[in-house]
């Protein structure tokens, strides 16, 4: 199955967490390459060599630039 990555800004609800390139949890990404599959959100954040996958409920806000 083929995915289509965008550039995106990520908010997590309160509990949930992804790790930035410094190796900190955080639950605010002001930009990253997010694929939308099923109920799930991939998340590429720049300097970080995996992609990091949150289930819908994670996720407060996906804001795509214009």
């Amino acid at each position: 199955m083929s995915e289509d990555w965008a550039e995106a800004a990520v908010e997590l609800n309160a509990g949930y967490t992804v790790v930035d390139a410094d190796g900190t949890a955080v639950s605010s990404v002001p930009r990253a390459r997010v694929a939308l599959q099923g109920g799930f959100a991939k998340l590429r954040l720049p300097g970080t060599a995996t992609v990091q996958v949150v289930s819908a409920p994670a996720v407060r806000l996906i804001t795509f630039p214009a």
